[in-house]
């Protein structure tokens, strides 16, 4: 859109500012333009605002046209060749000029043209030309005739009636300010109003980093997700198509991947499934080496990428008494290592007359992460399993025996219980056990332990995953990991006073001396009992015989030697599957004349078949709500007794 001075609008911003900018160098061109028409003489009209520079230059002789030419247009290549079409001088002066404005105003991004719709970009290509301004930029030569409109009246509109010193002289004066108005030196007293700057190429796609780091890492790749890639922006993500994912597209809205994936599971278990991978994949038959299998490889390695899983196995002869500890944190949830275990397996042996209220008890401590997938009795004997609850898709049903070793097996306070399931492509079997008492009945328990791995009949419905190794002679050999567990009632063959010097002379964690003169060590190290079984080391003092509320060993009559009748030991069908991490008792629970011992294990699982009978992920929830009412109503009760306490804290003075 043009003016009625025949300039572009864009044009004649520039130029207002210009004028401001330049009126030193204005002031100047005047002063020598009227001085030059003083001692020439002549009265022609200095050229119409409009009029271009070429037209102006046709006016002056050729001697004039000549200086111009030496003194305006002297061409000086570019410091660095750069791949453009040929310029003048004057073209050159005012890119220059628009890349440094626009550089300081940080107006578009670095890797982006400078160039304003308005100027360059529409420019036509046009060769230099000797002797006259090139043509080929109207915009910049009507912006420089405009910001210094009297440099033009020192030009005569006609012929030059003066000499050619004189001519020259003028013409010198002429080029010297049109030359430093197209270096831009009338702009410097001002900021040129420039139009709006466009970008040659789309903007690159803006990422706000809005999420923490913590949040970027908390998912965990999964190994089958792995060719999904192609279909997500983000590696730990779901695909774009998601619905948190799509809403945020849809509304036109900057969104961070890693904001939207820290909305997902930081576990990664339900991961996006194709159709044909959904029909090639069967829940009732498989094998090792197949996609998708429900206890394959993959799904293992997405729960253990080490393959590993944690147990905690204890054992606690509660003499049968009512009164259960106040708090079993100490007991089940030890400080030393960071993290809770995997599995939890309890045995009992002369257990509280209320079974169920241990459980609940159990369930209490342990919370909502787990569950209750199986628990047996026989007699006094209890066993309870407890399993994360995100794990019990993956076990087998749930098998158990039991084992009577009294001649009278209607009291039921000596034998064993067994339970057994598969967990993934890995057999496990716990065995609690209370063998014969008595410090000199070695032979007897010896013999407790041989009935009990003949007759305890497991497994039953669940195949062996190894049946080329196994013996029908003896239960152990036909699952892949065994932990036996309980009240072994061996022995230290030492008197008592030996054993208190022993104990009063060294620290807790030094019982090497009395380990000597322990039966179980040296029965197994003779191969006459627990055959290819191991026990960790210990540190710990003995288990047995404890006065009841108190840390002192035996006071009454009797005199009991203390021993190590409470023990776990351990087999496997692999080498090295399972490692020892902890190995100790509780002394802050007092409430039995012996000390819970608790052993923590890391144990190799290897991938399964899907043709074992499962589970289903069945476990007692109702067991589950009570526990977890409890654990809240508890929890609601400290609450309160901590704001009573405060309360109760401000003192009166009557």
């Amino acid at each position: 859109m043009s003016t009625p001075n025949g300039f572009p609008q864009h044009s004649r911003v520039c130029l207002t500012r210009s004028m401001e900018g330049g009126a030193v160098q204005d002031l100047q061109a005047k002063k020598a333009g009227k001085a030059a028409r003083k001692e020439a003489g002549g009265d022609g009209a200095p050229p119409k605002i409009g009029t271009p520079i070429s037209e102006t230059l046709k006016l002056l002789p050729e001697e004039l046209k000549a200086n111009m030419k030496i003194r305006s247009i002297t061409p000086r290549p570019p410091r660095k060749p750069r791949l453009e079409r040929a310029a003048s001088l004057d073209e050159k002066s005012w890119r220059k000029w628009r890349r440094f404005r626009t550089s300081q105003e940080s107006l578009t991004d670095p890797n982006e043209t400078s160039s304003s719709n308005g100027s360059l970009q529409e420019a036509s290509p046009s060769p230099p030309t000797r002797g006259r301004a090139s043509p080929c930029n109207p915009c910049c030569q009507q912006d420089s005739l405009h910001s210094s409109p009297d440099a033009l009246e020192a030009g005569p509109g006609g012929k030059s009636r003066g000499g050619a010193s004189d001519l020259g002289k003028r013409a010198s004066e002429i080029s010297s300010a049109f030359g430093g108005l197209l270096r831009g030196k009338g702009f410097a007293g001002g900021k040129p109003r420039l139009s709006q700057i466009m970008p040659a190429r789309p903007l690159p796609p803006m990422e706000l980093n809005v999420a923490s780091h913590s949040l970027r890492t908390a998912n965990r790749i999964d190994s089958d997700c792995l060719d999904y890639r192609h279909y997500s922006q983000h590696k730990f993500g779901r695909v774009s198509s998601s619905l948190s994912d799509s809403r945020l597209q849809g509304n036109g809205t900057l969104y961070d991947n890693c904001s939207t994936d820290s909305m997902k599971s930081t576990f990664s278990v339900l991961t996006p499934i194709r159709a044909k991978d959904v029909r090639s994949r069967s829940y009732l038959e498989g094998s090792l080496l197949a996609s998708g299998a429900l206890m394959g490889a993959e799904e293992l390695s997405r729960y253990f990428p080490d393959r590993n899983m944690g147990i905690f196995v204890a054992t606690w002869n509660m003499q049968g008494q009512k009164e259960l500890p106040v708090n079993l944190d100490d007991f089940l949830l030890p400080t030393d290592p960071d993290f809770a275990q995997d599995m939890y397996v309890i045995g009992v042996q002369e257990g509280c007359p209320d079974r169920r209220e241990w459980e609940i008890r159990l369930q209490e401590t342990l919370g909502p992460h787990y569950v209750l997938l199986h628990s047996a009795a026989h007699g006094v004997l209890y066993m309870s399993v407890f399993i994360r609850r995100d794990l019990i898709w993956f076990c087998s049903e749930v098998e158990y025996a039991t084992v009577t070793t009294r001649i009278v097996s209607q009291i039921k306070t000596k034998g064993a219980l067994g339970i057994s399931f598969t967990f993934f492509g890995t057999s496990f079997l716990f065995i609690t056990s209370h063998f014969t008492s008595g410090d000199s009945k070695v032979n007897e328990r010896k013999l407790d332990y041989n009935k009990t791995i003949q007759a305890l009949t497991l497994p039953k419905n669940v195949p062996d995953t190894n049946p080329y190794r196994s013996s029908s002679s003896d239960v152990t050999t036909r699952f892949d990991e065994v932990f036996w567990f309980g009240d072994f009632n061996f022995r230290l063959n030492k008197d008592r006073e030996t054993v208190d010097s022993i104990l009063n002379q060294h620290p807790d964690t030094d019982v090497s001396k009395l380990l000597v003169y322990d039966q179980l060590t040296s029965e197994m190290s003779r191969g006459s009992i627990f055959k290819g079984f191991q026990e960790a080391d210990i540190h710990f003092r003995p288990s047995y015989k404890f006065d009841i509320g108190k840390d002192s060993y035996d006071s009454t009559s009797k005199q009991r030697t203390p021993s190590y009748t409470d023990r776990v030991v351990f087999r496997s069908r692999y080498k090295d599957d399972i490692q020892a991490v902890k190995y100790s008792s509780c002394p802050v629970i007092r409430t039995s004349d012996h000390r819970p011992v608790f052993a923590l294990f890391r144990v190799k699982v290897r991938p399964g078949r899907d043709n074992i009978p499962l589970a289903a992920g069945l476990f007692d929830r109702d067991l589950y709500l009570i526990g977890i009412r409890r654990r809240a109503t508890r929890e609601l009760l400290k609450r309160r007794e901590q704001k009573d306490q405060r309360s109760s804290s401000i003192c009166s003075i009557s």
